[in-house]
């Protein structure tokens, strides 16, 4: 059945044609051409590789979207056994089985039959606009970097990149400027190098005390610590004994030494606070909900959050095993001052995964008011300040609606001429048309985005290395005027941008994407693209 220096491989059966594509072409660039024309029984697809440029343990441990290599025997990919590891979540033994449970041997692992985005770190806190782990994998297989590679995400929201960078081996940097950002992304990187017995006693030991019924109420020791514009502020958004409960928990996590296991439990606390909140659990923005408080029980809320995410953590941390990760930098700071902040790696950096804010499309520090403020991350006071230079935010003042339009007249003629024309149109529709004043604001908004978005791919062309691969994965949106559809098309437009800093625009490839299953899957774009762009210039 199979010849000698042959490798056979099998594909996921259920992911999506644009993974497909992508799937193809990480193992040509690890393993060289195949024939996929050979092997196609019933249940699955198989692809066969004649005499790789790769060994079959080198595709177990890189490929994304395959399921086994075969050489002849079958050995699950490392991808598939990383999601597998999801499976104990799902039957809710407590962490410290994990370590019995755990055992997979080559015909034991439980083989995921859909898609899989939630294994080990990346299940730690909600966040909106999350891209696929799978998807950063395949990208840096298919852009051919080797062992030791520096990469980045200049704007790094959960730290999907940086995570996965640290996986496969790589040196990772990341730049947001949202703290929560900042914190999931510094968390995720830092479990990887717990053991997971600390986490294990630590979480046994929380649990211990929260399933006992304390005594003591009605003394908010960390809340009373907070500033008294966010006790104000949050006391309007949460019951009485909702924050008596969540005091006790922040409390107790305070007491904790200072560790990546402290931080987990402070973004489980994060993670509810939306749930036991007086605010509508799907909605991008702080809404209020009306919500009988009797109903709201914080520490139960919290002590499953916990127990899911530590479960989800020590059981993919068990699979790892004892590895060495290279070195991760994340810092809270302004994309468009990126090649700035990194200044020790301009022309350095080996390639570059982000997925950036979409024009205008979500209220991206908004969506985390409630947890800036009770985190003590940013206050109430620093909000409004700190939205108005967030990239493709959707708040914004007369006046500074009147400097934006102002500076865009000033310097449009630096803007491709698509983009230009965009911004003019939309102008053109909404200038004399009474229409509400999301639209009067979105000609200056999309000028403020295109115009920071330049300033980005500017730096990241700095910072990479001449032929170093960027990755921009952008959604579309639209507008409506006078009943007819205005497209953005953010992916062409942001092709067209990249090559006036002086990026090579390589392709655009299509994602067919899928409706999200988290809270916020009713705000969700409806189609993506992945800009592929190469630097030129660096010698």
């Amino acid at each position: 059945m199979f010849e000698q220096d042959c490798i056979t491989l099998r594909i996921k059966p259920y992911i999506q044609p644009f993974e497909r594509e992508l799937a193809f072409r990480e193992l040509t660039a690890l393993a060289g051409e195949f024939n996929p024309a050979v092997l196609m029984p019933a249940d699955g697809e198989y692809y066969r590789v004649l005499r790789p440029g790769a060994s079959p343990q080198y595709l177990i441990d890189r490929l994304a979207y395959w399921e086994f290599v075969a050489a002849p025997q079958s050995v699950c990919t490392r991808q598939v056994r990383r999601e597998a590891t999801t499976y104990l979540v799902r039957n809710r033994i407590r962490p410290a089985e994990s370590q019995t449970q755990l055992s997979f041997d080559t015909d034991s692992v439980p083989i995921p039959n859909r898609r899989c985005l939630r294994y080990g770190p990346h299940d730690i806190h909600e966040y909106r606009g999350k891209f696929f782990p799978q998807l950063v994998k395949a990208l840096f297989n298919y852009s051919g970097i080797s062992a030791g590679a520096m990469a980045m995400d200049p704007m790094c929201g959960s730290g999907t990149t940086l995570l996965e960078a640290n996986l496969a081996g790589y040196e990772a940097v990341g730049l947001d400027l949202n703290p929560l950002s900042v914190l999931i992304t510094k968390t995720k990187c830092s479990i990887l190098r717990t053991q997971p017995e600390r986490i294990i006693e630590q979480y046994e030991r929380m649990r211990e005390i929260l399933i006992v019924p304390r005594r003591q109420k009605g003394h908010l020791a960390y809340f009373s610590n907070l500033p008294q514009s966010d006790q104000r502020y949050l006391t309007s958004w949460f019951a009485p004994h909702v924050l008596e409960d969540l005091d006790y928990v922040a409390t107790l996590i305070n007491g904790m030494p200072t560790s990546a296991t402290r931080d987990l439990f402070w973004l489980c606390l994060s993670d509810i606070l939306r749930t036991v909140s007086l605010q509508k659990i799907d909605d991008l923005r702080v809404r209020r909900e009306v919500k009988p408080d009797a109903n709201i029980d914080a520490i139960a809320e919290y002590l499953s959050q916990l127990g899911k995410t530590v479960r989800h953590v020590v059981a993919f941390l068990l699979e790892e095993g004892t590895t060495e990760y290279k070195k991760f930098e994340v810092i809270c700071g302004d994309a468009r001052d990126v090649a700035k902040v990194f200044e020790s790696r301009v022309g350095k950096v080996d390639v570059v995964v982000t997925s950036p804010p979409y024009a205008t499309a979500l209220p991206y520090l908004d969506t985390d008011r409630l947890s800036l403020c009770y985190l003590g991350l940013l206050s109430r006071d620093a909000h409004r300040n700190a939205d108005h230079q967030m990239i493709g935010n959707r708040e914004i003042t007369s006046t500074h609606k009147a400097k934006l339009w102002n500076e865009y007249l000033e310097s449009k003629f630096t803007l491709p001429e698509e983009v230009r024309d965009l911004i003019d149109t939309v102008n053109d529709a909404y200038e004399k048309t009474n229409v509400g004043f999301r639209r009067k604001n979105l000609p200056a908004l999309l000028s403020k985005y295109f115009c920071d978005m330049t300033d980005v791919l500017r730096g990241v062309n700095d910072l990479v290395k001449h032929d170093g691969h960027v990755f921009f994965v952008v959604g579309a949106n639209h507008t409506m005027a006078h009943g007819k559809r205005i497209n953005i098309e953010t992916g062409k437009l942001m092709g067209l941008i990249g090559e006036t800093v002086g990026l090579k625009l390589v392709e655009s490839i299509p994602m067919d994407m899928l409706t999200p299953r988290d809270i916020f899957k009713k705000n969700s774009v409806a189609s993506e693209s992945i800009i592929h762009f190469q630097a030129q210039h660096h010698a």
